[in-house]
């Protein structure tokens, strides 16, 4: 670096990196957490934590998949997820939820749990199909949920839900803009992630233009923000 940049002229300090096993690294990081009544806990905490009666708990082994619950963005997820069950009341077995990059399966299996009825997760890195699909079986709700290794336009080209997540990243979400909105079915939610705060206007104007051509009417905006990060919820 000192003969590539010499202008640059600052001090550089060196140091040796003891050899780890990086691939392990990610569980000092991973602690349980709950909110409303659920619980996110590591499959290798299982036999430490008390789960209080009448609640329910997601374990998880993420692996090299995204999702944990401790990053921001699927933490305004799930809250979004946690809202929409509680405004449904007992009636979310009923409604579809999509879970579009899917990681580590975290969403669609909180949704299983919560009680939401035809769950559909996918994403287009083969490795967090299975290991969304092994977490769904350590939760035992493997068989409500159908993961599949595809993306976004071969996922939701013939199917729509009543719930589309989508945690993803800004340039991403607004590309995809009017296919995710066409993948909505009426009277339902579409909830954004995977955004910086700074961010946020401009994914809300790429989607509130596609609403206003379909509905002729501009959505309110309705976001939270958690961090450097943030959401966005449109009705249909």
């Amino acid at each position: 670096l000192r003969q590539q940049l010499p202008e640059v002229g600052v001090p550089v300090e060196t140091l040796e990196l003891e050899d780890a096993d990086w691939k392990e690294a990610y569980k000092l990081h991973f602690k349980p957490w709950t909110e409303r009544g659920l619980h996110w806990v590591p499959v290798w905490e299982r036999d430490n934590y008390p789960l209080p009666e009448g609640e329910q708990i997601v374990y998880l082994d993420p692996g090299m998949a995204f999702g944990t619950g401790n990053h921001e963005t699927t933490r305004l997820c799930v809250r979004r997820l946690l809202d929409a069950r509680d405004l449904l009341a007992g009636a979310q077995s009923a409604k579809s939820v999509i879970d579009a990059g899917c990681g580590s399966g975290i969403l669609a299996i909180s949704a299983a749990k919560l009680g939401f009825g035809q769950l559909f997760g996918f994403d287009n890195d083969p490795d967090s199909v299975r290991i969304s699909i092994e977490n769904a079986q350590l939760c035992e709700v493997a068989g409500q949920i159908d993961f599949q290794w595809l993306d976004l336009q071969q996922a939701l080209r013939e199917r729509t839900g009543d719930l589309l997540l989508v945690n993803i990243l800004a340039n991403v979400l607004c590309d995809h803009a009017e296919l995710l909105c066409a993948s909505v079915n009426p009277g339902g939610e579409l909830i954004l992630s995977g955004i910086l705060a700074r961010e946020i206007p401009e994914v809300y104007d790429a989607f509130a233009a596609v609403m206003l051509q379909q509905t002729g009417q501009n959505p309110p905006m309705d976001s939270r923000t958690d961090g450097d990060w943030a959401d966005l919820r449109f009705f249909f």
